[in-house]
């Protein structure tokens, strides 16, 4: 049924906040005050919420009084989505008060408020490419990510000349919650942050706007401070746990080249996914000397992984504090493993926390960030003949074996199918080698198994980009390495 697309809008904000019928005047006022009271005209049979959202958007900019630029509609966009989210008080006074009662629900009405105010991109992350292959190290996720919008060259110029401004100082600061957004900042007026105690500090608990995997949280300490891997990381990690059991967290090295993109805030990621390298055994039991109690090994993962495992939470975090402080000062030159250079240390750990019923589960994984002449991006970095494919830093998600690639692969990748095919093509030169070794491989191919090919293919390069961010490698060499290590730190006799 043909209604009034402001009134249809008023009416699924009241149907989805706390404002009454008699609020309906003020909440027209207060939409055409952001799209423009030429709207006022338009009908609709639209009922979903956000897409009302984008078809008040679509007419304001079809009217000249919404922006044409992406970065101007999402301020508009958030601030009309903010109409149905309660208070930053309010949304934490309802978790704390629901988590007394039943954490589970706390928690998925935080997350159901996040998606249906449109603060997490559930639209766009759907466009992202994703598939798992087999390998030797289970099942690897692989996503090809589309969802967040190319930069228009107009937004890049516009925001160069726009006015510097260090407020917020990073996308995770605490003054993004409610932030009205700029054309060099994204728009958070319908963002919203839990408050919670680690120790001595005041931390944030949010979700990822654009999510990688189900639930994607970061939990983000309130003071603008840099990442640091510490005896209190794993500390904090495993605190989480206590408060959030049916997540993993973990934390990005806080090292550049080993680290993720932001090691500016300190901050931890997490959510409700089960990874390749949880699923990943031991296949080499340790134990280490004082630390009985706790369960270690070496876990068959392309990267340097120890596990350790523990109901005995002072031993777990003793042991893992212990690993931290021998890995900063280890060197082996037999395998070019070096802690410092002229003092700039290389050593640190990416660790990933979980509960398996009553115990705590870490997993330390051992990063180096040296570069060399061979290698300038970094010995411990995807080399140069996988970087057609994944360049960046391998941070804590592609640790865990979920690959984040480009969006340029999507139409990359499509014209090295019509290479495979026979099709006239424009294989960047980049891939040709590649595309060539794949033609030899597989001569004849059809629409469905070439699509088949490229996929497998890609799954196990970023098998070998993990391998190439091991610091140990698997080869009796670099097994006997790592024992050599494990040693170091203190083994039982």
């Amino acid at each position: 049924m043909m209604t009034g697309l402001v009134d249809r809008f008023v009416e699924q904000i009241i149907a989805n906040s706390s404002f009454e019928e008699m609020d309906a005047l003020y909440l027209r006022n207060r939409v055409l005050a952001l799209v423009g009271e030429q709207v006022l005209t338009v009908q609709t049979d639209l009922e979903d919420l956000i897409e009302l959202k984008d078809e008040l958007l679509a007419h304001g900019v079809r009217t000249g009084f919404v922006g044409e630029l992406l970065e101007e509609q999402d301020m508009v966009g958030a601030c009309l989505m903010d109409l149905i989210t309660p208070s930053p008080s309010q949304v934490n006074r309802d978790f704390w008060q629901t988590y007394q009662e039943n954490p589970e629900q706390a928690v998925a009405e935080f997350y159901a408020l996040s998606k249906r105010n449109d603060y997490i991109k559930v639209a766009a992350v759907a466009k992202n490419i994703y598939y798992q292959t087999p390998t030797d190290y289970g099942n690897l996720e692989i996503t090809i990510n589309l969802s967040k919008p190319e930069k228009d060259p107009k937004a890049i110029a516009a925001a160069r000349l726009a006015e510097a401004s260090n407020y917020p100082q990073c996308l995770l600061c605490m003054e993004n919650e409610g932030y009205q957004g700029r054309i060099n900042h994204p728009a958070r007026a319908n963002h919203r942050i839990i408050r919670l105690d680690l120790g001595q500090e005041q931390w944030g608990f949010q979700y990822s706007p654009y999510a990688y995997y189900n639930e994607h949280a970061i939990f983000l300490n309130q003071e603008h401070v840099p990442m640091v891997i510490s005896s209190r990381t794993f500390e904090q990690l495993l605190n989480l746990l206590d408060i959030f059991p049916n997540y993993f967290v973990g934390s990005n090295s806080d090292l550049p080249i080993s680290g993720g993109s932001i090691l500016t805030h300190n901050h931890y990621q997490g959510g409700r996914h089960s990874f390749a390298m949880e699923k990943a055994p031991i296949e080499h039991q340790l134990v280490f000397d004082g630390f009985e109690s706790v369960s270690a090994g070496i876990v068959k993962w392309p990267m340097s992984v120890i596990r350790l495992s523990s109901a005995d939470k002072p031993s777990l975090l003793g042991l893992a504090t212990k690993i931290l402080e021998k890995w900063r000062s280890y060197s082996d030159a037999s395998v070019q493993i070096k802690a410092e250079t002229d003092g700039t240390p290389h050593h640190t750990i990416t660790p990933i926390a979980r509960k398996r019923g009553d115990l705590y589960e870490l997993d330390l994984v051992l990063r180096d960030n040296q570069t060399s002449e061979e290698f300038p991006d970094g010995i411990y970095h995807p080399h140069p003949d996988v970087q057609h494919i994944k360049k960046e830093n391998i941070g804590l998600i592609e640790v865990m074996g979920l690959a984040i690639l480009p969006p340029r692969l999507k139409a990359e990748l499509a014209e090295v199918k019509k290479y495979l095919l026979g099709q006239a093509n424009q294989v960047a030169a980049y891939h040709q080698p590649w595309a060539d070794r794949l033609k030899a491989e597989y001569p004849v191919v059809t629409e469905e198994t070439a699509e088949e090919v490229i996929r497998d293919s890609v799954g196990h390069i970023f098998a070998r980009v993990l391998e190439d961010a091991g610091v140990y490698k698997r080869t009796p060499e670099g097994r006997a390495a790592f024992m050599r290590f494990v040693e170091f730190v203190g083994l039982a006799t």
